[in-house]
């Protein structure tokens, strides 16, 4: 019985459940690798910090209380390294991790009016800066494609060249290593840290995990001695993002594409089904009415559903995949409708239309078959019905 529902669930649902599971499944993996990599060091760091807590009272006889004390003010000390937070420059490195969703945690507001506020301008600030990374993603997408079409007509002397999706994910990839390498490079400059953990704190930042572990310009009073370097972390910050989101759009765009089709080929066949059935339907009607005498009026049609509904759902589905163009960097390109290029990375739409007129002509071959099969049957009873009243 599980069986056969799973059966008569859609092919999207199917695969809305897949993802849900596979995710879960990737939890559960992910659990059992950090259980394993880190719960012995952190055991062995604990014990470490406890043993150094013992010496230091013992060395400067301080009591429990006395060193919980200190060690809240060392804490709060932490952020006054960077120097003067919350004034402008502080304070527009904050909103920058507020409406990306790096938020590191380096600073947060203790006032209630700055608690509010920060509540509201995230509100606000979250869905502008998603909007914003994504169209500028969008435009980097279609800058890329236009210079590879002139690399490919121009360099390789191709006559009709095409920006295939693959294409544009090697582009993607290969920017996404040079800003993680070049800004790990950079921060190990500025910040003394190694190479690793700098390649770790780049890829963190852009993917607006944001730990907090390792935060830029947090030492020797960065935001207010080092405008250079703090200009530079702002613009890695934007730039990385908007790399990283074009790249990502062009990811997700395959499920995106597969399941419209998915949904738009379910219409499709319903259509279908619903023809043949309409056909049937009156086909029956009229051999009904010619057995029990009635011959109809010479102009009489049959009411046939003549695949309106299949171009409707056909075009529909044409629709609905078009929009989805302009929802994802990777369908990029106004300049793709002006002729400047024809991406080839839209082929599996391609692929899905061409199967879809397919459909379309051989369900308009069965409908004719059928009325030409129908109407000859019916002709036949009209004959015969006349010889029986003529006799």
């Amino acid at each position: 019985m599980h069986f056969l529902l799973l059966l008569a669930m859609k092919k999207q649902n199917i695969r809305t459940l897949s993802l849900m599971i596979a995710s879960f499944m990737y939890l559960l993996v992910g659990a059992a690798v950090f259980d394993a990599l880190e719960s012995e060091s952190e055991e062995k760091q604990r014990r470490l910090l406890r043993e150094r807590e013992s010496k230091l009272r013992a060395l400067y006889n301080i009591s429990r209380e006395d060193f919980l004390e200190i060690e809240t003010v060392v804490l709060r000390s932490v952020p006054y390294k960077a120097g003067k937070q919350w004034q402008f420059t502080g304070a527009f490195y904050f909103a920058t991790t507020v409406i990306t969703t790096i938020g590191y945690g380096h600073a947060a507001p203790i006032t209630i009016g700055g608690k509010a506020f920060c509540m509201f301008y995230a509100l606000l600030g979250i869905p502008i800066g998603i909007v914003m990374f994504q169209s500028v993603g969008e435009r980097v997408n279609t800058l890329v494609a236009y210079i590879l079409k002139k690399f490919k007509k121009c360099c390789l002397r191709q006559k009709r060249p095409e920006v295939s999706y693959s294409n544009l994910v090697t582009v993607g990839f290969i920017s996404c290593t040079v800003i993680l390498t070049s800004g790990a490079a950079a921060f190990q400059f500025f910040e003394g840290w190694g190479f690793y953990d700098s390649f770790y704190y780049c890829f963190i930042t852009l993917t607006t995990i944001g730990f907090g572990d390792f935060v830029a310009l947090q030492q020797n009073k960065a935001l207010e001695n080092k405008p250079g370097y703090v200009i530079f972390s702002l613009l890695f910050i934007f730039i990385g993002l908007t790399v990283v989101s074009a790249s990502m759009n062009l990811l997700v765009l395959r499920f995106l594409t597969m399941n419209t089709e998915d949904e738009k080929r379910d219409e499709l066949e319903a259509a279908q089904r619903r023809s043949k059935e309409n056909i049937n339907a009156v086909s029956h009607e009229r051999i009904e009415i010619i057995t029990d005498g009635q011959i109809p009026h010479s102009d009489t049609r049959m009411e046939l559903l003549s695949g309106n509904d299949l171009y409707r759902a056909h075009d529909s589905s044409l629709a609905d995949i078009s929009d989805l163009v302009s929802l994802c960097a990777c369908r990029c390109c106004p300049c793709f409708s002006h002729g400047h290029c024809r991406p080839t990375y839209s082929s599996s739409i391609q692929e899905s239309q061409m199967f879809d007129m397919k459909l379309v002509d051989s369900s308009n071959h069965n409908q004719n078959h059928t009325m030409n099969h129908n109407h000859n049957h019916v002709v036949g009873l009209e004959r015969w019905s006349r010889k029986r009243a003529s006799v």
